[in-house]
């Protein structure tokens, strides 16, 4: 990535002003879940409380160790790993590059939550753009702890496992394929991640003095998002009737929809998301499971909101309009083999 000077055309929100925004997206949310479950029928709305509350904290405890991990690995590679090594193994074709990073999740098996900081370490150090959103999509689905928990849970029935990897990897190629067109990539990114990198360039300190500050930078990157994602999980879980999915289940063309939606909204780490859809196995169709498996790693709620700490909102539209339709498509083929 060719890093520019942050644009100042127009001038960029302070922290404060872009945390009370956040706040205040957040809040707007979960008052119309809120106005919601008022109207449909359901456990009373302290006990809907309780369990969003439960829910959304059991997401943010489930992912703050790989975002750490994240963070760490992020840090190593920024820090402490000479760019002659990383080079020295990359091909020189950006569509070979793209190819190689999309498979560099199979060594490093940590979950979506802690490649955005991976991510954001790779474009720091000089990846394009297409090229780390490239890892970025694939990496949740093609690393080793996804793939023994898949086949756990499924086998080798009905093609889910070889489906699920299959589709993470071309469809975290194609997006990188489309988004390398772009005249130009670093329009793609957040002001405050460029200014990040430019920081990041010119600080001239020794590594470990790099590394701790590089840490403060990305844990207040990454840490409100994380929490506001998490609690806005919560929040859809218990305000919004699932009784509605799943009485569509068994339709080949709804039940895809249906466990798209459900991938959005429950937001589960991709290490242990296919135990959780194993037990709709029996009323859903399995190409409608591969849909789950395939859109819930890359564009739920948590990892849109974390997406967004360094990815453009028009960027993100675009990556859920992608990755929905070739879930569908996908999904569509496995109801027609299976």
């Amino acid at each position: 990535m060719s890093v520019t000077a942050p644009r100042t055309a127009r001038l960029a929100p302070s922290p404060a002003t872009r945390t009370v925004v956040l706040l205040g997206i957040g809040a707007v949310v979960i008052a119309a879940l809120l106005g919601v479950a008022v109207l449909t029928p359901g456990p009373s709305l302290p006990l809907r409380a309780q369990d969003g509350v439960t829910l959304g904290l059991s997401v943010l405890i489930e992912s703050l160790p790989f975002v750490l991990l994240g963070v760490a690995l992020s840090i190593v590679v920024q820090v402490w790993v000479p760019p002659s090594v990383i080079e020295r193994w990359m091909p020189r074709r950006a569509w070979a590059r793209r190819a190689v990073l999309s498979l560099l999740g199979m060594l490093i098996p940590v979950c979506e939550c802690g490649n955005l900081p991976f991510a954001r370490g790779l474009m720091i150090r000089g990846f394009s753009v297409p090229e780390t959103m490239t890892f970025l999509i694939a990496a949740p689905i093609v690393n080793p702890i996804v793939i023994i928990t898949t086949h756990q849970a499924f086998g080798f029935d009905d093609g889910i496992l070889v489906a699920r990897l299959v589709g993470g990897y071309v469809v975290a190629n194609l997006i990188g394929w489309l988004y390398s067109r772009h005249p130009d990539p670093d329009a793609l990114l957040t002001e405050r991640f460029l200014a990040t990198c430019e920081l990041a360039a010119e600080d001239p300190g020794g590594r470990g003095r790099r590394s701790l500050a590089q840490f403060v930078v990305e844990l207040r990157a990454v840490m409100p998002a994380l929490v506001l994602g998490s609690a806005i999980a919560g929040a859809v879980q218990v305000l919004v009737p699932r009784d509605t999915l799943l009485a569509i289940g068994s339709n080949p063309a709804l039940s895809i929809l249906a466990m798209i939606a459900l991938a959005m909204i429950v937001s589960i780490c991709s290490n242990v998301d296919s135990f959780f859809a194993l037990s709709f196995a029996s009323t859903f169709t399995p190409g409608s499971i591969v849909a789950f498996l395939l859109v819930g790693p890359l564009v739920d709620v948590k990892m849109l909101a974390l997406m967004r700490t360094t990815l453009r909102s028009r960027v993100l539209v675009g990556l859920v309009v992608i990755v929905v339709l070739f879930a569908i498509a996908l999904g569509g083929v496995v109801n027609l083999l299976a």
